[in-house]
């Protein structure tokens, strides 16, 4: 497995916005998670690069874009109008398939992780 590593998280207003990158290598699909303490992960946005085709959940769409650029090894989560229950801790995760979904976020179980980086909204 590889280690990635994000970045871009912090303290941001109400309906603010905020970009998260990923530093990780092309894979099959390629996504963020979130999760408070103490609950579980959730999935949060996946990229199939294959299709290419972007999956969310329902409570960030229209709010937040995941892209990918595979020139610069970087994945990437747009945030716009942030709302206090995105506060989170935010992980990228990639994997080899042969599923990708955001709300089925078991496609990377065995696949590999960041250590996150937090987000607060107020």
């Amino acid at each position: 497995h590889v280690q990635l590593v994000e970045s871009g998280g912090g303290s941001v207003q109400v309906g603010g916005p905020l970009r998260l990158s990923c530093a990780a290598p092309t894979a099959y699909c390629m996504g963020w998670f979130r999760q408070v303490p103490g609950k579980e992960r959730e999935g949060v946005a996946a990229y199939y690069t294959e299709a290419p085709r972007a999956y969310y959940v329902d409570s960030v769409k229209g709010r937040f874009t995941i892209s990918h650029d595979e020139a610069k090894n970087t994945l990437y989560l747009q945030m716009n109008n942030l709302k206090p229950e995105d506060t989170r801790m935010y992980y990228c995760a990639t994997a080899g398939g042969p599923y990708c979904s955001a709300a089925y976020a078991g496609w990377a179980d065995h696949g590999s992780w960041g250590q996150g980086t937090q987000v607060t909204v107020s």
